[in-house]
């Protein structure tokens, strides 16, 4: 295999972010999510953008769940990038087989590039010393070790697991220490005594290290989901710009992180400290402490007027939120939920959502806006036997050709241009002009102008469920055969 200087990021964009309900949902979750109140970007183009400037950077392989694929390639769209490759996963398992995936994916042309491994929903203030102690890890990592970057703890935090250096790690100068020991999510006390042991940094789950090794140590402590990794994708299962992971084969991989799988094995773990006021945003009490502040300590987003309130975090998506009186709490609001929570309970959502989910509720899950390839719906109001959505679509772009076995469809257009297929019939709309797609019509609906296509759809019928769709052509892959 041959050496390579390149640095080939590897994005984990597969989390779920239930701590941050009711804004991170399965259908939308955090890492897609603009949560600083000073940027628009989401927390996966930051985590790309802050690579900007690092030596031998080479285009990203990101690694998303299959339902996220269209979200991911548009936010990569967005900000320019061009990725290596996009891995659809058709379910999560864990930290070890998607880096496993990415190894061999990086090394199938013989080559032999360094991988670095970031979350896509942490968020770094001090880009500056982020770059620069990545750059101290290369050295390391070109030396076969398995680097791990240890975050330079600033409190006794429960939420995070702890790493113990072989030596103390007061050193800020890229140096690099061997792994001794790792410990998992610790009680107060315990957390207490850690932070004033310079042997211990919080596990940022940022890792650095050379493609061939991390296979050469996967096949060594966990031969297991090296020989089904590379089942998962010997076929080469392109669709459009994204190639996906065999579920036939990838549902037997273990579900186990890097970490268990390889880190707390291996002789040759190596912790580099890094201070670049690093958080994982887990929860809203960390979204609140990483946010702009007014001088009351409260920071806020969306349609939000407060009076007498300390400490606070409060969003607003959809309508006005008015907060008096109020201190240390957490209040988040979409459209379909709202959450009202003490600051120092947040942590408590993730069992809520659990509760949620096991309750049969919808909202744990989608969002009433939901996104697709071609732009996204809104639904407003509905019934037993009707709906009414917002369909937004994006310029030059197009539904499928489909039909409906139990709904008929009315569409009236509000803004822009629609080019309307109806059987073999075909008619252009314009702004308050509407058409009725009958039961069992094929057709679709294309947005030819170069500002989004914004209508109101009315269904009726006597199932109103998504999947009352016939695919027959599809510009995004689609079609069932």
């Amino acid at each position: 295999m041959t050496p390579s200087n390149k640095v080939i990021p590897v994005i984990l964009s597969g989390g779920s972010g239930s701590r941050l309900w009711p804004l991170s949902r399965a259908s939308y979750p955090k890492q897609y999510l603009t949560l600083s109140n000073d940027s628009s970007k989401s927390m996966l183009q930051l985590t790309l953008e802050r690579l900007q400037g690092l030596k031998n950077i080479d285009a990203p392989i990101v690694i998303c769940n299959e339902m996220h694929r269209f979200i991911l390639a548009e936010q990569l769209r967005e900000i320019d990038i061009k990725p290596n490759s996009i891995l659809l996963e058709p379910f999560g398992r864990n930290t070890a087989p998607a880096i496993a995936i990415a190894a061999i994916k990086a090394t199938e042309k013989n080559d032999d590039p360094l991988l670095l491994v970031l979350p896509a929903d942490h968020e770094i203030k001090n880009r500056d010393n982020f770059l620069k102690t990545i750059s101290s890890g290369c050295k390391y990592a070109n030396e076969n070790k398995l680097v791990l970057f240890g975050i330079v703890p600033t409190a006794p935090e429960t939420g995070y697991g702890y790493i113990k250096a072989s030596e103390k790690t007061f050193s800020l100068k890229g140096d690099g220490f061997f792994i001794d020991k790792f410990i998992e999510k610790p009680d107060k006390e315990l957390a207490r005594k850690l932070i004033k042991d310079k042997n211990f940094t919080w596990n940022s789950g940022i890792f650095l290290f050379k493609s061939s090794f991390i296979l050469k140590e996967l096949e060594k402590h966990c031969p297991k989901i090296i020989e089904i990794c590379r089942k998962s994708v010997e076929k080469k299962l392109l669709d459009l710009d994204f190639q996906r992971i065999d579920k036939n084969h990838f549902k037997d991989c273990p579900n186990i992180s890097i970490d268990k799988a390889v880190m707390e094995k291996t002789s040759f773990g190596t912790v580099i400290p890094l201070d670049a006021n690093w958080s994982d945003l887990g929860g809203w009490n960390s979204i609140w402490d990483h946010n702009k502040k007014d001088k009351n300590g409260n920071a806020t987003s969306g349609k939000v007027i407060l009076d007498d309130v300390e400490n606070s975090y409060v969003r607003s998506e959809s309508r006005l939120v008015v907060g008096i009186g109020l201190k240390d709490l957490i209040i988040v609001e979409t459209n379909d939920a709202l959450l009202i929570s003490g600051k120092d309970k947040s942590q408590a959502i993730k069992r809520v959502v659990e509760k949620l989910k096991d309750n049969g509720f919808d909202e744990i899950n989608e969002h009433k806006k939901i996104h697709r390839p071609w732009g996204n719906y809104t639904s407003i109001e509905e019934d037993k036997r009707w709906k009414v959505k917002k369909i937004v679509v994006k310029p030059k772009s197009s539904l499928s050709l489909q039909m409906h076995h139990h709904r008929a469809e009315h569409w009236i257009i509000v803004k822009g241009t629609a080019e309307v297929e109806i059987n073999d019939r075909k008619l252009i709309l314009s702004e308050n002009q509407s058409t009725y797609i009958p039961l069992g019509a094929k057709h679709r609906l294309t947005n030819p102008g170069s500002i989004n296509l914004v209508l109101i759809e009315v269904q009726s019928g006597n199932y109103l469920g998504e999947d009352d769709i016939i695919r027959f052509e599809d510009s995004y892959g689609r079609v069932k055969n």
